[in-house]
């Protein structure tokens, strides 16, 4: 197998798998563990896979989104408590927004149910999660949904989202970095969520360790725009500082 189509085929297993192990890759591609190594940096130079000890996993960018159905599988532990550390940053907001994804969608269903909340949100997962508690008041957005992530988009979103003002904005991303800010691969997506950070006085985002130096296409919001970025311990200590140094508080759960 050429060395491309190999890098190739390594990307397609990344993508379907969410990780690729270098021992696994090299018995099941007949190299060396070296070879892979190779593979592993040249692809994380192009930007396609951040390497991990012992393998990699791969970024999201302009040209690859992971669908809803999928982040429902992956890294699902470190989710959930990255999505209860954030939803004990709500604090006395009335009015909460909740960007579509499933980290945010844990979000929702970890807010406390025994006061009155309003939550406006473009997920349709997120809204059916949340109707059936009495004490919310539920907006879902109008617009274009995608089949992808099952989330509204287009001017019906942002025209709704301009009318709001907001205590409290849970914000997800495709990729956040120092550099970039945080980017999305659509631009239908990225202007709901600057439309809902303009609209909001409070904003939170939560992702896990994946995201963090990951760009994709379309950039809605810089670091410092944040008061709060929620993650795993498994992003390094030296690094949540240096995003810190930015403005936004880093919780590390």
């Amino acid at each position: 197998m050429a060395a491309e189509e190999r890098r190739r085929q390594i990307v397609r297993v990344a993508r379907r798998s969410g990780s690729v192990d270098v021992g696994a890759l090299a018995t099941e591609l007949g190299v060396a563990k070296e070879t892979v190594r190779r593979d592993l940096r040249t692809l994380e130079n192009h930007g396609l896979v951040r390497r991990t000890h012992g393998g990699a996993y791969p970024v999201e960018s302009a040209r690859f989104e992971t669908t809803l159905a999928f982040r429902t599988t992956a890294h699902v532990p470190e989710k959930r408590r990255i999505a209860a550390a954030a939803a004990g940053l709500l604090g006395d907001a009335e009015t909460v927004f909740v960007d579509e994804g499933f980290t945010p969608q844990l979000i929702a269903e970890a807010l406390p149910q025994d006061r009155e909340l309003t939550v406006v949100t473009a997920s349709l997962a997120t809204a059916g999660a949340l109707a059936v508690c009495d004490r919310f008041t539920v907006l879902l957005l109008g617009g274009r949904v995608r089949a992808g992530t099952l989330a509204t988009v287009d001017h019906w979103a942002t025209r709704m989202l301009a009318g709001f003002v907001i205590d409290l904005a849970y914000i997800g991303a495709n990729g956040i970095s120092r550099a970039h800010g945080l980017t999305t691969p659509d631009p239908a997506v990225s202007e709901v969520k600057a439309q809902a950070l303009r609209a909001s006085r409070r904003a939170v985002f939560a992702g896990v360790h994946t995201k963090f130096g990951a760009s994709g296409f379309c950039r809605f919001a810089g670091v410092g725009d944040l008061d709060a970025i929620v993650t795993s311990s498994r992003l390094p200590a030296a690094e949540a500082h240096r995003y810190s140094l930015l403005g936004p508080q880093v919780i590390r759960v």
